[in-house]
């Protein structure tokens, strides 16, 4: 089982203790989102939709090219603070790791939900 579908299986455990840190973006290898959340759907689907105020709205950052999983709250808010450090071009290379053609992940995780 390749890692993006081992991590899109975790996706579906209890979203109330399951933590995510994921990156959104406006383009590739444009401005880049970081945040942490305990759900990820209803978070970029808020993104999406331009309802919280902030700095994805005010930049136009919607599409989901990467995420983590973390049971831990903490461990996701101490990973979130290291990638915050790091260079861009370090954060790139997690991504296109991740995700080498930066695909919107958004639908992928939803068409799944769906397909259940």
């Amino acid at each position: 089982m390749s890692f993006l579908r081992k991590q899109e299986a975790k996706i579906r455990i209890d979203s109330e203790t399951i933590f995510r840190l994921y990156f959104s973006k406006y383009k590739r290898n444009g401005t880049l989102y970081l945040g942490v959340t305990n759900n990820l759907l209803k978070r970029v689907h808020e993104h999406k939709n331009n309802l919280i105020e902030g700095f994805t709205k005010k930049y136009n950052v919607h599409a989901l090219v990467y995420y983590e999983v973390y049971n831990d709250i903490y461990d996701a808010i101490a990973r979130e603070k290291c990638i915050k450090k790091w260079k861009r071009h370090w954060k790139i290379e997690l991504i296109e790791k991740f995700n080498p053609e930066w695909e919107d992940l958004y639908y992928r995780l939803t068409d799944n939900i769906h397909q259940e």
